[in-house]
């Protein structure tokens, strides 16, 4: 099972920034899709989720408006793409693939990629 995003980086407050996740090893259609953040020293923090077949989503309030989630199930790939971009935003964010939408504990979750918004 793989999950690797890309696409994190060093943008100014304001800016965007679309992250990527490609996914193999595993049925992807199946799982609920999750973007998830972490600051080091602290847990991890839900930011949204999709559902397996429908594209329903779900955020946390605080990107509610700035942040789309979506997913490609010929690819295997799920997207984020960050609008309005605060320095809260500065973290390591990674996909995981789980069986709910919503914190909780994820099936598999891959290596993250570093958001950093800073002037």
């Amino acid at each position: 099972v793989q999950l690797v995003e890309s696409g994190g980086g060093l943008v100014q407050p304001g800016g965007s920034l679309r992250l990527s996740c490609a996914a193999s090893g595993f049925t992807f259609s199946r799982y609920y899709m999750n973007w998830v953040r972490q600051a080091p020293g602290t847990g991890l923090e839900w930011v949204s989720s999709i559902h397996p077949l429908l594209g329903t989503t779900y955020y946390v309030d605080f990107v509610k408006g700035r942040f789309t989630m979506s997913k490609d199930n010929t690819k295997n790939t799920l997207y984020l793409q960050m609008n309005s971009l605060k320095p809260e935003d500065t973290d390591i964010y990674y996909c995981a693939a789980g069986r709910s939408w919503g914190p909780g504990d994820y099936k598999y979750r891959g290596q993250g990629t570093q958001v950093t918004v800073s002037s």
